[in-house]
């Protein structure tokens, strides 16, 4: 009997996307480059190409205008390879809770032809990782015609539901690569001061959830007293490394996977990637599963730190825009707020400065026109800026109004009233 190897060059496993496909891109920084050079290297050959994908890290050469017509791609959150091409109209987005992104493959809403995946080698029975991002990947691999693989051993091979046999992989080729990292810069006074605010919400045996940037890192520097802390989180970063090693983060009083840190993917440095290979605390896990509300609210007081590109007066949360252009995407920010307020002792927190970069305040009396409420006033109960911390939950709309002025710039607050007064016909 003849067996042939499924081994290939870039080239040659690219030759696998045949005009019209629709293709997955691995995300995070877990995109394999080569790869997705190898499909672009076959634009003169291809048309109609629909990629789908979150955040990816990296160069995306697909999204040159001179490949419009060749590639198309459907974002499902943006990143910063990404915003100009939707913004130019040469790229789409669809607007969707990162939650559900599995379900839309799993269900055929999505249907994919090809899924291009980065794993870690193989181990002798023959299963490779998805390493730091499992995220909707797993999804798109059980959804797909065709997978093919980009194999580099810099890939940490990381324990949940990201271990993938080589008999699911239809061609592979071995490439090895530096992963992408995320560097945190060092944090202003601003930065520090909402960090410290929204430490101050934070009790001991809370479940975190946190993305990644600078308000995150924030926080966590102030949490070093803290007791038994746990991680059920969407991803992580560097930031928990230290608080891991002094025994803040034990988990050991979670109702989900207690002792276990829980996540979807990670983004950071090489220290951070080595902590996390083939180490048994840490879950990487289907993001179906991470973000099901019904999953998180089993743990008790889950805090969830999330960001916002502005608010208005009432508390409705625009995190996915600037007006009418595409910033980012929906993501799992609604999951973890609708988790952690059914939480036991939950605290859903949106923390954001209280100005932009030009001196324009982020509490707002209206959303820009065209601005994508992500989260409802009526989800809303934490906001945080660095002059203190707006507790939303059960209060009427001039008390909310009240409330987020007193957290304003001080600069904005009597323009805020002002506006307020206009609205609600009565000084807040």
């Amino acid at each position: 009997m003849t067996t042939f190897s499924k081994e290939r060059t870039p080239a040659e496993a690219a030759r696998a996307i045949k005009p019209g496909d629709r293709v997955y891109i691995h995300g995070a920084g877990a995109t394999p480059q080569a790869l997705v050079q190898a499909m672009v290297d076959r634009a003169d050959e291809l048309q109609d190409i629909e990629i789908y994908h979150l955040h990816t890290e990296g160069q995306a050469r697909y999204l040159e205008p001179q490949y419009e017509g060749v590639f198309h791609l459907n974002a499902m959150f943006l990143a910063p390879n990404s915003r100009q091409a939707v913004a130019e109209g040469r790229a789409d987005f669809i607007p969707c809770f990162l939650s559900e992104v599995p379900i839309m493959f799993r269900r055929g809403r999505l249907p994919l032809d090809v899924a291009l995946i980065q794993v870690s080698p193989p181990d002798r029975h023959g299963f490779c990782s998805l390493g730091i991002a499992v995220e909707a990947t797993l999804a798109a691999i059980d959804a797909a015609d065709h997978v093919i693989a980009q194999i580099n051993p810099r890939m940490p091979r990381t324990h949940g539901d990201g271990l993938i046999h080589m008999s699911k992989i239809h061609s592979y080729c071995y490439y090895e690569e530096e992963l992408p990292e995320w560097q945190p810069k060092q944090l202003t006074e601003t930065q520090l001061a909402i960090g410290e605010n929204v430490a101050s919400l934070i009790e001991d045996r809370a479940t975190l959830q946190m993305g990644i940037g600078a308000i995150p890192e924030a926080a966590l520097t102030f949490l070093k007293s803290h007791k038994d802390l746990g991680v059920h989180t969407e991803m992580f970063s560097d930031g928990i490394l230290p608080l891991v090693e002094a025994g803040v983060i034990t988990g050991k009083y979670k109702a989900k996977h207690p002792g276990f840190i829980v996540t979807g993917f990670l983004l950071g440095s090489r220290k951070l990637y080595d902590f996390v290979d083939d180490n048994p605390v840490v879950r990487v896990k289907d993001i179906e599963y991470v973000n099901n509300t019904a999953v998180i609210r089993k743990n008790p007081r889950v805090t969830s730190i999330n960001s916002a590109i502005e608010i208005d007066l009432t508390g409705q949360v625009c995190a996915d825009s600037i007006g009418t252009r595409i910033y980012s995407g929906v993501g799992g920010q609604m999951d973890f707020l609708r988790g952690a307020s059914l939480s036991e002792g939950g605290k859903p927190i949106i923390a954001l400065p209280s100005t932009t970069k030009t001196g324009a305040s982020k509490i707002v009396p209206y959303l820009k026109q065209g601005a994508g409420v992500v989260t409802t006033r009526a989800h809303v109960h934490f906001v945080v800026t660095e002059y203190g911390v707006a507790d939303l939950y059960g209060k009427s709309l001039k008390e909310r109004a009240r409330l987020l002025i007193d957290i304003a710039h001080p600069e904005h607050r009597e323009a805020l009233e002002r506006a307020a007064f206009e609205r609600f016909k009565r000084a807040v």
